[in-house]
C-alpha cells in the first residue's frame, strides 16, 4: 500500500522512534527495578495503585506545571512526529474530526466527536464519511477553521511525509508523492456549507482510530507542504506552541482563542502553561520532583536504581503511579528457516520459557505480567489463553513444561541445532536474550546471542536479507490505537512481509492463508458489526498462539512520578498521563 520504497523506509524510522522511546521508558524502568535486589522480582518496583479514572474537575487551574526528561523527541512537525512524547503535548494544542475522550480509564478508549458535531454514519458501502464541522473555531493565531484546512493537513501527510499507510485507503492517495499530492477528489471541503467528505477505495472498520491520531489534527490551510521543522503550526486546542528547542525545553502557554466546544473531546486545560525541560541528569529530575521544584519526571527517563527503590516507601505513595499498558514484549521466532520453520520446534520452546524469568527482568510482577499470547489483556477481542503452560489451567501461564518441551524438540528432528538469538545491547534486552538462550540449552538447542545496537536491531531483523543470520529476535509493540488488528494483522498478517525492506513489521515472516482470511473477514465485519468482529479476532489470536509464531514473554506497565503539589491524576490507556488535566498549588 506504500508509494514507493523510499517511503516505506521513512516510515519504517518514523516508526521505530515511536517504538524505541516506548521500550527505552520500559526497558528503563525494567532495569531499574531489577537492579534493586529483589529476590521474587515482585518488591522491587513501587507498588501504589493507580488512580487512572480519579476526576480532575474539583482541581484548581493556574500555575505552570514541569516536566523534566533527559532529551527532547525530535523534529515537531506534527505530520511527522511519532512519539508518545510529544502527542501527550499534541492533543493538548490540536484536534482532529473525532478523538479519544479525554478521561481516565476504560472511557477513555471511546471514541468522540471533536471538530466535528457529530459522528458520521458512513455511506456508499462504507466507503464515503461526511463530516459537519464546529462554527466559530479559530486557529492559536485567530485564523478561523475551515474544511479545506483538512485538505492541506492529509497531503502534508504524504509530501513531509509522514507515515502515510494510516491515510493510504484515500481516493488519490495512491498517487501522491513527497513532491505532489492531490487529494481533492478523496477529501471534498465545502467551506460554504461547512463540511468535509473523505472518500475510500475501500471500507475501513479502523478509520475512525486513524483519523482520532494526531498525524489527522488540523493546521491551517496555508501550512508549508515541507517540513516545519521545531516550528509547530497552530493548532485549536486549550494551548499553543510559544517555543520548542530541543536543546533547551518546549513551552506551552493558553489559547487565547479557545473555547471548550465539548468537554469529553477537549476540555479547558488546568495549568496556564505547560513545561518541558531538557538536558538534567535523571537522577536529578526526581530530585527536583521530590522538592516540588518540578512536577513529573518524564516516564521515558530512566530512573536510577536506588532512586527506583527509594520510592517505593510509603513517603512517595501517594506520588506514584502504576499502569498496565497495551503491549507486547515478545521473541519473534524465524519461521523461514531451521529449527522454527517446524511447528513442533515453535510450540517446544513455548513450554520452556520460563516466564517468571522474563518477568523478572521486567521489574517482576509489580512491572511485568507474563503472558503466551499476541493479544494484551484489557484489549478489544481479548479473551486469556495459555496452551504453554504447566497444569490444566489454559488461562494463565503457572510454569514450564521442559519434559513436554523436550518430547516435542525430538519429534521435531531439531534437537542439537544452532540457534542465534539476536536482541539489543541495552542491559533489559541482553539479559532476556540471555534468559531465552538458557531456555534454549535446556531442551537440546546450541544457543547463542547477537546482540545490535538499538537503532540497528528493529530494522535489522525485519528486513527478510538477513533472516538467515538469526532464529529468534527480541522486540515489543505498543498500540497506535485499541484495535485488534493494530497487533494481530499488522504483525503476523501476510500483507506485512515486504521483502527485502527494513519497513517489514511481520518479523516472523508468518503467514498462514486461513487465518488471513478471517483477518480480512474480521476487519470488513467490523464496518457493520463491532462485537462479532472482535469475537472473530480473539479466535484468531488463539489461532495464532497455536501455531506459535512468537514466544510472548509479558505486557509491561508503566510509573508517573509526579510531585506532591499536583492534584487530578488521571491516566488515559490511549495517551497515558493526560497532563493538562493536572493542576498545581
Amino acid at each position: 500500500m506504500k508509494n514507493n520504497r523510499a517511503v516505506m523506509k521513512a516510515e519504517a524510522r518514523i516508526r521505530a522512534r515511536r517504538i524505541q522511546w516506548s521500550v527505552a521508558a520500559l526497558s528503563a524502568l525494567a532495569v531499574a527495578a531489577a537492579g534493586c535486589g529483589s529476590s521474587g522480582g515482585s518488591s522491587s518496583a513501587p507498588s501504589s495503585s493507580s488512580s487512572s479514572s480519579a476526576p480532575a474537575s474539583s482541581s484548581q487551574s493556574g500555575g505552570t506545571f514541569t516536566i523534566l526528561a533527559n532529551s527532547a523527541f525530535g523534529v515537531a512537525d506534527p505530520a511527522q512526529n511519532y512519539t508518545l512524547q510529544e502527542w501527550q503535548l499534541l492533543i493538548d494544542t490540536h484536534d482532529g474530526l473525532v478523538t479519544f475522550q479525554k478521561v481516565g480509564g476504560v472511557a477513555g478508549t471511546k471514541i468522540v466527536p471533536d471538530l466535528a458535531t457529530a459522528i458520521p454514519q458512513p455511506t456508499d458501502g462504507g466507503k464515503t464519511y461526511t463530516f459537519h464541522l464546529r462554527s466559530g473555531i479559530e486557529f492559536s493565531n485567530g485564523q478561523p477553521l475551515q474544511a479545506s484546512d483538512f485538505v492541506r493537513t492529509f497531503e502534508r501527510q504524504f509530501t513531509v511525509p509522514g507515515p502515510t499507510s494510516f491515510y493510504s485507503g484515500i481516493v488519490g492517495a495512491d498517487k501522491c508523492k513527497p513532491k505532489k499530492c492531490d487529494l481533492t477528489k478523496g477529501v471534498v471541503a465545502d467551506n460554504s456549507a461547512n463540511t468535509l467528505t473523505i472518500h475510500l477505495t475501500a471500507p475501513d472498520a479502523e478509520f475512525l482510530d486513524k483519523l482520532a491520531l494526531p498525524f489527522a489534527m488540523a493546521v491551517p490551510g496555508n501550512t508549508s507542504f515541507k517540513l516545519t521543522g521545531n516550528n509547530v503550526p497552530p493548532g485549536t486546542g486549550p494551548y499553543m506552541w510559544k517555543s520548542y528547542d530541543p536543546n533547551k525545553e518546549a513551552v506551552l502557554v493558553r489559547n487565547p482563542h479557545f473555547k471548550v466546544w465539548s468537554a469529553a473531546a477537549q476540555p479547558a486545560g488546568k495549568p496556564d502553561s505547560i513545561v518541558e525541560k531538557y538536558g538534567l541528569p535523571i537522577t536529578e529530575e526526581v530530585t527536583q520532583v521530590e522538592n516540588s521544584q518540578a512536577d513529573e519526571v518524564f516516564d521515558g527517563d530512566i530512573i536510577p536504581p536506588d532512586r527506583l527503590s527509594e520510592l517505593n516507601g510509603a513517603k512517595f505513595a501517594s506520588q506514584v503511579h502504576v499502569n498496565p499498558l497495551t503491549a507486547d514484549w515478545y521473541m519473534a521466532l524465524n519461521t523461514k528457516t531451521p529449527p522454527f520453520n517446524n511447528l513442533k520446534a515453535r510450540q517446544a520452546i513455548n513450554f520452556a520459557a520460563d516466564r517468571n524469568a522474563y518477568v523478572k527482568i521486567g521489574g517482576g510482577s509489580a512491572l511485568a505480567v507474563p503472558t503466551c499470547q499476541i493479544l494484551p489483556p484489557n484489549f478489544p477481542g481479548y479473551s486469556p489463553y495459555c496452551p504453554y503452560t504447566s497444569g490444566s489451567d489454559h488461562t494463565k501461564w503457572a510454569g514450564t513444561d521442559i519434559a513436554k518441551a523436550k518430547q516435542l524438540v525430538q519429534q521435531s528432528g531439531t534437537a542439537g541445532m544452532k540457534v542465534v538469538v539476536n536482541s539489543a545491547t541495552d542491559d533489559t534486552s541482553k539479559a532476556l536474550a540471555q534468559q531465552m538462550v538458557s531456555d534454549l540449552d535446556k531442551i537440546g538447542y546450541k544457543a547463542s546471542t547477537q546482540l545490535l545496537t538499538g537503532s540497528v536491531q528493529y530494522p535489522y531483523v525485519q528486513n527478510s536479507d538477513n533472516n538467515k543470520k538469526w532464529n529468534v529476535a527480541w522486540s515489543a509493540w505498543y498500540q497506535d490505537y485499541p484495535t485488534p488488528s493494530d497487533f494481530l494483522n499488522v504483525l503476523l498478517g501476510c500483507g506485512s512481509i515486504h521483502p527485502s525492506s527494513d519497513a517489514s513489521p511481520n518479523i516472523a515472516e508468518f503467514c498462514d492463508q486461513k487465518i488471513q482470511a478471517q483477518m480480512t473477514k474480521a476487519s470488513t465485519l467490523g464496518v457493520t458489526d463491532l462485537t462479532a468482529a472482535n469475537k472473530l479476532w480473539g479466535q484468531v489470536d488463539h489461532e495464532i498462539t497455536d501455531l506459535a509464531p512468537w514466544v510472548d514473554l509479558y505486557n509491561p506497565k508503566q510509573i508517573d512520578f509526579l510531585s506532591s503539589r499536583v492534584k487530578g491524576y488521571q491516566w488515559n490507556p490511549q495517551w497515558y498521563i493526560l497532563i493538562d488535566q493536572l493542576s498545581v498549588k
